[in-house]
C-alpha cells in the first residue's frame, strides 16, 4: 500500500514537473492571453464589438485571481479559462474575411496554442488537489513546519499571540498591523475547523502563546457542514487552548456581501454562506464564550451595513477584507487582546473582627 502511495506521489510530482506553472508563470501567461483576444479582434469583422465583453470579463477573472487569499484557487482558473473558450467560440461563429490576414491567422493559432497551455496547467492543478485529498497530511502541518522549527521561545517582555484561521487569516500580513508585537499568523486558505483542530498542537500550543485568536467557521458554512459539528470542533478547540493554559478569543464570523457579482459571478457569496448562517454560529460563539468566561470577539457588528450585509467598502470579493477592512478587524483585535492580557485588579484585603478601623 506504501509503494501504491509513493508510486501516486511520484507520478504527480512528475506531472506537476512538467505541466504546473507557479502563480507569476500562469498570471504572466494568462496576461499574454488576454493580449492575444484583444489584438485577434482586427482580424474578424465585428469581433471587436461583440468580444468586448467577453474579454472584460476574462480580465476580471484575471484580476481576481490576482487579488485572491488562494491564488490556486481551481474555480477561479476555470473561470478564466471558461471566458477564453466563450471568445474562441465567438471568434468562430462570426464570417471570416477572405483571404483571412496571415498575423491574424498567426495570433489565432498562438491563442489556442496558449490555451491548451493553461488547460495542462489547470489540470495538473486539479491533479494536485485531487493528491492532497488523499495525502495523509489531511490538516497541511507541512505548511508551517519549517517556520515551527525556526520561532523560538516567546520573549520576556513581549506577550505572544497566535492566530489561528483560514484564508482571511491567512491573506494578514500582521507585521504590517501590529508592529514589534509577538504576532504568529497560522492561517491556512480553504480550512475547515476539524483541520485547525487537528493541527492545534502543532502550529499553536507548541509555540508556547498567552493568547490565541481564533477565527474559524465560514469554510465549514461553504462546504454544508452541520452548525453541530462545527460547534463540537470549536468546543474541542478551546479545550486545547484551556489545558495549555493558553487564553482564547473566539472571533465572530465576518459578514459577507455580493455588491461586486456583476463583475464576476463567483463574487456571489451569500449564496454559499448565507447571513442566517452566518448569524446562527455567532449566535453560539457569543453564548459559549460567555458561558466559559471566554472573550468573544466581534468583528460582525462593526463590518455591517444598513443592509445587513458586509460594507462594500470593505471586501472587493464580498468575502475576504481589503487593507480597509483589516483596520477595522485590527483595532478590535488589538483591545481583545489587550482587555484579555490586563492583569487582575489586586484582591481586596479583610480585617478580621474586632480590628479598628
Amino acid at each position: 500500500m506504501r509503494f501504491v502511495y509513493l508510486l501516486a506521489a511520484v507520478t504527480v510530482a512528475a506531472a506537476e514537473d512538467s505541466a504546473l506553472l507557479s502563480n507569476q508563470q500562469a498570471f504572466e501567461h494568462y496576461t499574454r492571453i488576454i493580449h492575444l483576444m484583444q489584438s485577434t479582434t482586427a482580424a474578424v469583422p465585428g469581433l471587436a464589438r461583440a468580444g468586448a465583453p467577453v474579454i472584460e470579463n476574462t480580465r476580471q477573472s484575471l484580476n481576481t485571481l490576482r487579488s485572491a487569499a488562494s491564488p490556486q484557487d481551481g474555480h477561479l482558473h476555470y473561470d478564466f479559462l471558461t471566458n477564453v473558450r466563450a471568445y474562441l467560440a465567438l471568434s468562430e461563429a462570426l464570417p471570416k474575411p477572405f483571404p483571412f490576414p496571415a498575423e491574424g491567422r498567426r495570433q489565432f493559432t498562438e491563442l489556442r496554442e496558449a490555451l491548451e497551455r493553461a488547460d495542462s496547467h489547470f489540470r495538473a492543478l486539479l491533479d494536485r488537489k485531487e493528491f492532497l485529498l488523499r495525502d495523509p497530511d489531511r490538516d497541511n502541518l507541512a505548511r508551517y513546519a519549517e517556520a515551527n522549527a525556526r520561532l523560538g521561545p516567546p520573549q520576556a517582555n513581549h506577550a505572544r499571540v497566535v492566530f489561528l484561521g483560514d484564508s482571511i487569516t491567512d491573506g494578514w500580513r500582521l507585521n504590517e498591523y501590529f508592529p514589534e508585537k509577538d504576532y504568529v499568523n497560522r492561517g491556512i486558505s480553504g480550512q475547515i475547523t476539524s483541520q485547525m483542530l487537528g493541527r492545534f498542537p502543532a502550529d499553536v500550543a507548541a509555540h508556547k502563546p498567552a493568547v490565541v485568536v481564533v477565527l474559524a467557521g465560514t469554510n465549514d458554512i461553504a462546504r454544508g457542514i452541520k452548525l453541530e459539528t462545527i460547534q463540537t470542533n470549536l468546543t474541542m478547540i478551546a479545550d486545547l487552548a484551556d489545558k495549555h493554559r493558553i487564553k482564547p478569543i473566539f472571533a465572530s464570523i465576518l459578514p459577507v456581501h455580493d455588491y461586486n457579482k456583476d463583475q464576476n459571478p463567483a463574487w456571489e457569496v451569500t449564496r454559499r454562506r448565507p447571513m442566517e448562517s452566518i448569524r446562527a454560529l455567532n449566535t453560539w460563539l457569543e453564548t459559549f464564550c460567555r458561558q466559559r468566561n471566554y472573550l468573544y470577539l466581534d468583528y460582525f457588528t462593526p463590518m455591517l451595513d444598513e443592509k445587513g450585509l458586509l460594507k462594500h467598502d470593505l471586501a472587493l470579493d464580498g468575502l475576504h477584507p481589503n487593507p480597509t477592512g483589516y483596520r477595522v478587524m485590527a483595532l478590535q483585535v488589538q483591545a481583545a487582546i489587550d482587555k484579555v492580557l490586563r492583569p487582575a485588579p489586586p484582591a481586596k484585603s479583610r480585617r478580621p473582627k474586632g480590628e479598628g478601623k
